[in-house]
């Protein structure tokens, strides 16, 4: 029992060094290529720093660790496992009497563990870097206007009055919101209209307004200019190139929200009447995530532990890659089933791990012969 449990604690440190290095690296170049796209951007920018670009690519590295996790299990299982048959430790201790299976545990458990950090400690704070990260790519390098924030059942919107004189912005407060047969209304709707130094012109305020084709239709307003009192003004007409499809998609994206934020923003959705399978499919994904990097952890296992004087050993792990990036390609085409609403969130999440959870069982099974 001795030797199994400090085999184990190798393997698993041998195991947790070689994934991390993988996330790390990974992680590390898709961040350079993200930088380079963002430098491209900023240079079309003349009044926007360099430095911006910096400080986005960097506010972005919790988001791309997370979505690099399972390839960095994968390639990082299989370099692991693949030095440890090289150098004859793995067949000594099969020959030893110690199946497969006893010293994949170890492995394993540290794969679960690496996923559910990733999704219960490491994902408030990318949720958090990531929303500041768009915030400043839709603030300084982005031009389009929209939603800003659906928060505590009230909406906050942004968009340009190009139709009003003069030009400017409108920023529409509503406490209320409610999606009804396709029809958008708003509840206690307050307008500031800003113009383009962002000094406040007006402030309109709505008992109740709907969006309609290219306007709001607010009723009963009445506007307020500074120092002076509320002025009645009946119903009144507020140009808009919104509709309720780009409102809805401009909600916070479900990358911007925590797993632990995900359920009441859900519940906040569809309170309101908004579709959440977005929301959902995130959701059951970053719990399905540590069960992904346990399945990739085996997958790794299973294509790298054979043999070298087998030969056939560059086919194998050729191979095991491959099944990787068929499990991540059927997963990411099963999300898209799942974002359509052909498939039920859950099945799409958490279909594409069982496959490939049954796969690496089935090829240990046909390697062990232990």
């Amino acid at each position: 029992m001795p030797v199994a449990v400090t085999l184990s604690l190798y393997i698993s440190r041998q195991f947790t060094i070689a994934v991390l290095s993988m996330v790390v690296s990974l992680t590390g170049l898709v961040s350079l290529f993200d930088f380079i796209d963002l430098l491209r951007r900023v240079a079309t920018k003349p009044d926007v720093p360099a430095s911006l670009a910096v400080e986005i690519a960097a506010l972005r590295l919790p988001f791309f660790c997370i979505e690099i996790l399972p390839f960095g299990v994968l390639l990082g299982g299989i370099l692991c496992f693949w030095r440890l048959t090289r150098s004859s430790e793995l067949i000594v201790a099969r020959a030893a009497g110690i199946s497969a299976w006893q010293f994949l545990a170890a492995p394993l458990a540290c794969a679960l563990t690496l996923g559910a950090a990733a999704t219960f400690a490491l994902s408030p704070i990318s949720s958090a870097t990531y929303s500041k990260a768009e915030a400043l790519d839709n603030t300084y390098l982005r031009t389009l206007g929209g939603p800003l924030n659906l928060a505590g059942g009230q909406l906050w919107l942004r968009q340009s009055d190009r139709g009003l004189k003069p030009d400017g912005v409108a920023i529409l407060h509503a406490r209320q919101v409610k999606l009804d047969h396709g029809t958008l209304a708003l509840g206690e709707l307050s307008v500031f209209r800003l113009d383009n130094a962002d000094h406040l012109l007006v402030r309109i305020e709505a008992p109740d307004a709907l969006l309609a084709k290219g306007k709001w239709e607010l009723r009963n307003a009445r506007s307020i200019l500074p120092d002076q009192l509320p002025v009645p003004i009946g119903d009144l007409d507020l140009p808009t190139d919104l509709t309720v499809k780009r409102v809805q998609e401009s909600f916070a994206a479900p990358d911007t929200l925590s797993v632990w934020a995900l359920p009441g923003f859900i519940r906040l959705l569809e309170r309101s009447g908004f579709s959440s399978i977005r929301h959902r499919l995130h959701f059951q994904t970053l719990l399905a995530l540590p069960l992904l990097a346990g399945t990739m952890a085996l997958v790794s296992a299973g294509f790298s532990m054979r043999p070298a004087r087998r030969g056939g050993v560059a086919r194998m792990i050729g191979s095991g890659i491959a099944a990787g990036f068929a499990l991540f390609t059927i997963s990411k085409i099963a999300e898209q089933f799942g974002d359509s609403g052909a498939l039920p969130p859950v099945m799409a999440a958490w279909a594409p791990t069982g496959a490939g959870l049954l796969l690496a069982i089935t090829v240990l099974l046909h390697l062990e012969d232990g």
